[in-house]
């Protein structure tokens, strides 16, 4: 009869836990969002601990690998990660020093040249035989200063307060920056401690999981491990990829400011598909500052490189180094990028690829 009993109490437990999940939803997720919330900076350590740790592994298997010397081996986990963190930190560093100054003097000639600019357009446009009357007069009647002032001015007016507006960018600031240290604290402690960690959970996991259970999660987890590994490394190879080949094309077309634009988009295109063309519109602002047709070719030649670079480059670059078919990947990125943007973009792909090895090593298993 036990084992009977043992079945209700389980049956009613669970019917229990149903009820109060279903009678309680709202206040589950908004313990769960609260949850979270507390725990961002923790995870943002694990997803920085996560990164760092692909650097530190590289130069943990270079530095003095044969030596027996107590010194070499003491000193290689804080030699690989103060490395690893410096070239992460360098690279940083090293974008924000060619993109940020030419973006702000960018900034500074749109605010002077702008209407100016638009006016030559509108002037253009309208000497154009193919065009309407209609278009023509809406020319030639618009007042460019005006209309940016007017721009302008709705944008300051929409601030709000000045001084709680302040107070509020100073507050996000402070918890960002506080938030950035736990974060950074956090991923310290488990880039030194990471074989004790790992130790410590095969001890929890073989006590409180079956052997069964634990080598099917293992496995998951083994591939999982994998298939983010690659899709990292693959996608700063592809960014390093599209940044030269827009580099070289705008320097082959005589286009202006190609190293800070070829950076740029080099940068953006970590974001899966649509980032080269975020750092496409930063590249045409610049451009526009000296030449309106040079910064339309400019959009012309970026598109045409995008089509490329999403068609051939990454589905064979990313998608080779995941063991993902392209078109698989293709579809991971506008699948994620629909379900929760930008980030959705940057994990579907080497999810998709997780998913797609499991389902394929099952079905060779049933054959």
């Amino acid at each position: 009869m036990k084992p009977h009993w043992k079945i209700y109490l389980h049956a009613g437990i669970s019917i229990f836990i149903l009820f109060l999940c279903i009678h309680y939803w709202d206040s589950f997720i908004n313990f769960m969002r609260l949850l979270l919330a507390a725990a961002a900076p923790l995870l943002t350590g694990c997803i920085l601990a996560y990164i760092i740790n692909i650097p530190m592994s590289f130069f943990e298997r270079h530095y003095f690998p044969r030596s027996k010397k107590p010194a070499a081996f003491k000193s290689r986990r804080p030699v690989c990660m103060l490395l690893s963190f410096l070239c992460v930190i360098a690279a940083v560093l090293l974008l924000l020093r060619i993109v940020i100054p030419e973006l702000s003097r960018c900034i500074t000639l749109l605010l002077t040249n702008v209407p100016a600019a638009l006016e030559k357009i509108g002037a253009y446009l309208a000497e154009a035989a193919w065009l309407s009357e209609y278009i023509q007069k809406f020319f030639n009647d618009i007042d460019w200063q005006q209309t940016l002032s007017k721009i302008v001015s709705s944008i300051l007016g929409g601030l709000g307060n000045a001084g709680d507006y302040a107070v509020n960018i100073v507050s996000k600031t402070v918890s960002t920056a506080a938030n950035g240290m736990i974060a950074f604290i956090f991923s310290v402690y488990l880039l030194s401690g990471k074989e004790t960690l790992g130790r410590q959970l095969n001890k929890l996991s073989n006590r409180y999981l079956k052997p069964g259970w634990l080598a099917k999660i293992s496995h998951v987890m083994t591939i999982a491990n994998d298939s983010f590994h690659r899709y990292i490394v693959g996608q700063c190879t592809e960014a390093v990829i599209l940044g030269a080949l827009c580099t070289l094309g705008m320097l082959l077309f005589r286009f202006p400011y190609a190293a800070v634009v070829g950076v740029t988009v080099g940068f953006t295109a970590l974001i899966p598909v649509a980032g080269a063309y975020i750092g496409g519109v930063v590249g045409f602002l610049l451009i526009l500052t000296t030449s309106p047709l040079q910064a339309v070719l400019f959009v012309v030649y970026l598109v045409i490189l995008q089509q490329l670079e999403g068609n051939i480059i990454y589905p064979k670059v990313v998608g080779t180094s995941l063991g993902l078919p392209g078109i698989w990947v293709l579809a991971a990125v506008i699948i994620g990028g629909g379900v929760s943007g930008i980030g959705g973009m940057l994990i579907g792909v080497p999810l998709s690829a997780c998913i797609y090895r499991l389902i394929r090593e099952d079905v060779q298993k049933a054959q």
